[in-house]
């Protein structure tokens, strides 16, 4: 019975969105009217409302819905929906103050003489319009209003025109910043929760172990993340576009002729083009730079993107005159004056000690106030002109609770959907095909692509995503990034634009083409472009570094980079380590040596040691990491044949478990019953033939099972092993250096304690016990802040608690002074010596070691090895064999 309410809620929905009902209303309102039923049909039929649900009851599941989306949207930390009204406000006020116009325009005049220059510049403008507004139904109107009849003037192909315009309005939805990938970003950010715990289960279950190793858990995403992801796909998208047009256009001339420009390319052109693109590009450089740079959240730089396109709007809503640019110069200079005062100052309003601090925070005070003064002359302008900021703002807010009343709509269907165990049905059916994580992959795909022809990409993100990303995630064995699937989803969504019957692009252009463009050559014209955009899917597909380097390496190189002991990191940095053992051994090793030949008999014994320890171990590093390499050859000739036997088992398990879940809600069901009941007797016999299913596929597993997969634990075994072994060693090599440099590092601060010292021990026989902690306690702390003496802060300590204790000793007082004497004569005597002759070896050392045995502990990875890192990471690597 559930699976026909199933079949009821989907049926319903259908009905509701084909019949033309508002998607905000259809999405909720099916749930309801479907979990109604349920409830009604148990009551009646079974005497309980819960019977025909998969778990739960009428009023858990009616309420799922709005409790989850205000858990999940409530929460402080979740914030990304913010940037939603904003870069919707930045979009409209761009939109509205007909920059798309100006740039169409000085794009065709700049292009037009290339073959195919009328479509290079559409693609071109949609590209950058898509950059800033985003708005997919405004860009394809502008440019089918202003750049259609030019092309048809000049005997464009019609389905070349048309298909050029509506495709290239909608790379609004994947060049960031994109509201979709906002959307499917807060979407994904549920989803690898999810994944995670799957995927911890599935480790439990298959190795026996109770905790997953970190390394191996779900990699989770961000609104920044999926815009640095989807940057280049969008470029690439938009390159695939223009190198069409132009092949087109020199294979078939007379279809795309060149349209030479009639005025002259003098000066004053090249300042109406500067004039018209450099302030677009400057936006994009501030929005996107912003997030790029780890200067702002994408949160902020939404807010960067509404006021610039603010201030812009200001000069160009203006009649014109002497005043026209004067908020935008004004907003430009206070800007600069912000950036240059921060570059050279660290400016916090709470730490203000100097006169210098007061002059920075002054200085960018006022470059503050200069770009309020141009926000709000530029608001003002664009109020009073056309009322065009009532306008925009009354626009914002409508489609932002569109966006959020859908979002409500969907969190209560997929609730619905679960309720029915929709989601188990999915979980199963993905599950169970032939092919591993490839299959489930494409099958998604192409019922997402397939949906497109008929839905939004805001009911695809919000309804299929968060039914179908946790297993695709979950899956260790392409154990993809959550980045990599947004944006193949969201190159897969922007096809719903396009494809027939229910394209919005087709629709927005239609609306306002001549009469004389049929509708079925607009059709035609988008097939080029829909065949491109799958020619992208694929290649971001087989190439995941196209999306996966840029957030990794923002991550790496930003000042909150993880440290380099982060486990996930350990991989990629031992491949780093390697390649530069085999470059460079040779002279690590003579660096190993030298060291080790340096006279160090008169530092502190420990002190001694531990460099001694440490270099063995920097020796014994080379042959450590010969073996992790041995072991991995191992792995990967083992994998040959325990890959297809480790694949058929583990289904085969999944499938049992899949039945034991079953069984278990079934068992519950039946001990929960009041009495006997021809319900109860269906589920006991279902029961009965689920235990023998169960047997009967667990009796599948080939019997050489247990003897290969525990050969193949033992190598895996043995893999971790060698790495632990490894970074033990690496740990124990450096860690000398460490401490031994911070130590020479604090001989001045030592040298400066002597006169202290000195003087207290000559005072100390005339101060009372009061006043003698006081200057113990004081000497203590100067003390503790030079590495390494230690003992000596411990001798004043105890001539401390002589004068302060039960009974006070000032004689045994006086006695661990000069035995504090002692040991700082002796402490700065070594150290001394230790400048002069072993700092400049340590140094050397440590610049030979430091970026390869000493990676591990530096305090963040080095450029060169954090783009190493990157590179290596933005690869997915198979760890199914580990599952």
């Amino acid at each position: 019975m559930e699976l026909f309410f199933l079949l009821i809620l989907i049926l319903v929905m259908v009905i509701a969105l084909g019949s033309g009902y508002p998607v905000a209303f259809a999405l909720p309102g099916s749930a309801i009217i479907t979990i109604g039923l349920a409830a009604g049909a148990g009551y009646l039929f079974a005497g309980s409302p819960d019977a025909y649900f998969h778990s739960g009851g009428p009023t858990q599941w009616l309420s799922a819905g709005v409790t989850n989306l205000r858990g999940v949207y409530w929460e402080p930390e979740r914030d990304t929906l913010i940037a939603i009204p904003l870069f919707i406000f930045m979009g409209i006020m761009l939109q509205r103050s007909k920059i798309a116009e100006d740039l169409l325009v000085t794009m065709a005049q700049l292009f037009g003489p290339v073959p195919g220059g009328l479509g290079i510049s559409v693609v071109f403008v949609g590209g950058l319009l898509a950059a800033t507004t985003g708005i997919v139904g405004a860009t394809v109107v502008a440019m089918g209003l202003i750049s259609l009849p030019a092309m048809m003037r000049h005997n464009y192909s019609q389905p070349l025109a048309t298909g050029a315009i509506a495709a290239s309005g909608t790379l609004g939805q994947i060049i960031p910043p994109s509201i979709v990938l906002i959307i499917l970003a807060d979407q994904l950010a549920s989803a690898v929760d999810q994944a995670d715990t799957a995927r911890k289960v599935l480790y439990k279950q298959s190795t026996g172990e109770i905790s997953m190793p970190s390394e191996y858990g779900v990699v989770s995403t961000s609104a920044g993340d999926m815009f640095l992801g989807a940057l280049v796909p969008g470029l690439m998208l938009v390159g695939l576009y223009i190198l069409f047009i132009l092949a087109f256009a020199l294979i078939r001339p007379h279809l795309a002729p060149a349209v030479p420009y009639e005025g002259k390319y003098d000066g004053r052109f090249l300042g109406n083009v500067i004039l018209t693109l450099v302030p677009p590009l400057l936006l994009i450089f501030l929005v996107l730079g912003s997030i790029i740079g780890g200067v702002a959240t994408v949160n902020q730089a939404g807010a960067i993107g509404a006021v610039g396109a603010m201030i812009m709007a200001g000069y160009r809503l203006h009649p014109g005159g002497k005043t026209t640019y004067v908020p935008a110069l004004i907003a430009i200079a206070g800007v600069v004056l912000i950036a240059v005062t921060a570059s050279h100052h660290a400016i916090n309003i709470k730490n203000v000690a100097t006169a210098e601090d007061r002059f920075a925070l002054t200085v960018a005070l006022i470059g503050v106030v200069m770009l309020l003064i141009a926000l709000v002359w530029s608001g003002w302008r664009a109020l009073k002109i056309e009322n065009t900021l009532h306008e925009v703002m009354l626009d914002t807010a409508k489609t932002t609770s569109l966006v959020f009343i859908i979002l409500l709509g969907a969190a209560m269907l997929t609730a619905a959907f679960r309720a029915f165990g929709g989601e188990e049905l999915v979980k199963d059916f993905l599950n169970g095909l032939p092919g591993g994580f490839w299959m489930k992959f494409v099958i998604v795909m192409a019922v997402i692509f397939v949906l497109g022809f008929f839905l939004d990409f805001i009911e695809i993100a919000v309804v299929v995503v968060p039914i179908v990303s946790p297993i695709l995630l979950a899956d260790p064995e392409a154990n993809v990034t959550a980045v990599w699937l947004g944006v193949m989803i969201g190159l897969n969504i922007q096809t719903s634009f396009l494809t027939p019957p229910f394209g919005f692009a087709l629709f927005y252009l239609r609306g306002v083409a001549p009469a004389a463009i049929r509708t079925i050559q607009m059709y035609k014209g988008v097939i080029a472009f829909i065949s491109l955009q799958l020619i992208a899917l694929f290649i971001v597909g087989t190439y995941p570094p196209l999306v996966n380097y840029l957030p990794t390496r923002a991550s790496l190189t930003a000042e909150t980079a993880p440290p380099p002991l982060n486990p996930k990191l350990q991989y990629c940095m031992e491949d780093y380590v390697y390649e530069r053992f085999q470059a460079e051994g040779a002279a690590i090793r003579t660096a190993i040596d030298e060291m080790s030949g340096i006279d160090v008999s008169y530092l502190p014994k420990n002190l001694a040691r531990d460099l001694k320890e440490g270099l063995e171990s920097a020796a014994e590093s080379f042959p450590l990491m010969d073996e992790i390499k041995a072991v991995e050859k191992r792995l990967e000739d083992g994998a040959v044949e325990y890959r297809p036997l480790h694949r058929t088992v583990r289904a085969i398990e999944r499938d049992a478990l899949n039945i034991e879940e079953r069984l278990e809600v079934l068992k519950t069901r039946v001990e929960r019953a009041r009495e006997e009941s021809p319900a109860i007797e269906r589920a006991k016999e279902r029961i009965e033939d689920l235990e023998a299913d169960r047997d009967a596929l667990l009796a599948k597993i080939p019997s050489v099972w247990d003897e290969a997969h525990k050969a193949y634990n033992e190598i895996t075994k043995a893999d971790r092993n060698a790495r632990n072994a490894y970074r033990r060693a690496v740990d124990a090599a450096y860690k000398p250096v460490i401490e031994l440099r911070d130590v020479l590092a604090g001989t001045d601060a030592l040298k400066e304690l002597e006169a202290p010292l000195r003087q207290l021990a000559a005072d100390f026989p005339s101060l009372d016990g009061e006043a003698a902690e006081e200057r113990f306690k004081e000497e203590e702390s100067r003390v503790g802040n030079v590495p390494g003496a230690g003992e000596i802060r411990s001798l004043l300590a105890k001539a401390r608690r002589e004068v302060r204790g039960r009974a006070p000793d000032p004689e045994k007082a006086a006695e661990y002074i000069q035995d504090a004497l002692a040991e700082f004569e002796a402490d700065l005597a070594w150290r001394t010596r230790a400048v002069s002759e072993l700092a400049p070896a340590l140094e050397r050392y440590d610049e030979a070691i430091k970026n390869t045995i000493g990676l591990r502990n530096q305090p963040r990875l080095p450029h060169e090895q954090a783009l190493y890192v990157a590179a290596c990471s933005a690869v997915h690597r198979d760890i199914s064999l580990s599952f």
